[in-house]
């Protein structure tokens, strides 16, 4: 039976200190609190408690001196080894992958290092993976709860959700397309290919669009704002506008433009109230 790997799960190399060790612990406990988890509803709460407590043990292990020497004899027992020599993971910046997901101990040697890099990426997309599908999950609870009943949802390539405006009778609705994408790292770049992914839907539908596009990490206001300028101005006038919002999934916060469209202000303020 493979044995988890503690050293990663609390995202430090083997040659940690009792005090490096306290410190991690810490770090990443902090995470899960259920006041940094409550806005992504009932099930990654469950899963943030499991987490925990996973974590926890880590922490019981490791901060002892005896435990950690016998974690480490099981792990070599086990067929694998804990390397003191082992460099530190690459940090993470949110949840991880859902408790009870047994990992190997990477392999000792000269491909111990590529292990655990492969190891922890496909932790770290698995954990993306679970925190896109919670996002949307509550994206699509709050467009019920505002009544977005005037919305048929269908498919754009690349993202995650998107909802297009019921016909009205002799009547051109006044609502924008809505698009929604999730992204662990929102910085300039993702701005831009998100801008250009949304520009094509609305010039061949000839529609305004509103994106949400949201992550866990952001760039500073400032480099999201210029990007979203410098798109404004490479905007071709096709008689259809584009608005880009970029929004912390973590906690809601949005910059929100002053011309966002009435349905993105009032969908993100249900999103931030968590009601």
């Amino acid at each position: 039976m493979a044995l988890k790997n503690y050293y990663e799960l609390l995202e430090i190399p083997p040659t940690s200190t009792a005090d490096e060790v306290k410190r991690a612990f810490r770090q990443q406990i902090a995470r899960y609190h259920p006041d940094k988890v409550q806005h992504l509803g009932k099930e990654f709460q469950n899963m943030a408690a499991d987490r925990a407590a996973e974590l926890t043990e880590a922490y019981r292990i490791l901060s002892d001196e005896g435990r950690r020497g016998d974690y480490d004899r099981a792990v070599a027992d086990a067929g694998g080894q804990v390397s003191r020599a082992a460099p530190p993971p690459q940090q993470a910046s949110a949840a991880e992958p859902a408790a009870g997901q047994s990992e190997p101990p990477p392999p000792s040697g000269a491909g111990a290092e590529a292990g655990q890099g492969a190891q922890f990426r496909q932790e770290r997309a698995s954990r993306d993976e679970f925190v896109r599908k919670a996002t949307m999950s509550r994206l699509r609870q709050a467009l019920e709860a505002v009544g977005a009943g005037g919305y048929d949802e269908s498919k754009v390539p690349g993202f995650d959700i998107a909802c297009v405006p019921k016909s009205k009778l002799f009547a051109r609705s006044k609502n924008p397309r809505l698009l929604g994408r999730f992204i662990s790292n929102l910085d300039r770049e993702a701005v831009a290919d998100a801008w250009k992914e949304a520009a094509k839907w609305g010039a061949a539908e000839k529609e305004d669009v509103c994106v949400l596009l949201m992550g866990t990490s952001l760039a500073p206001a400032g480099d999201l704002a210029g990007e979203i300028a410098l798109q404004r101005k490479k905007q071709p006038r096709r008689g259809s506008n584009l608005t880009l919002i970029p929004v912390d999934a973590r906690v809601w916060d949005a910059h929100m433009p002053f011309d966002a469209p009435v349905i993105a202000k009032t969908l993100l303020a249900r999103l931030k109230s968590g009601v």
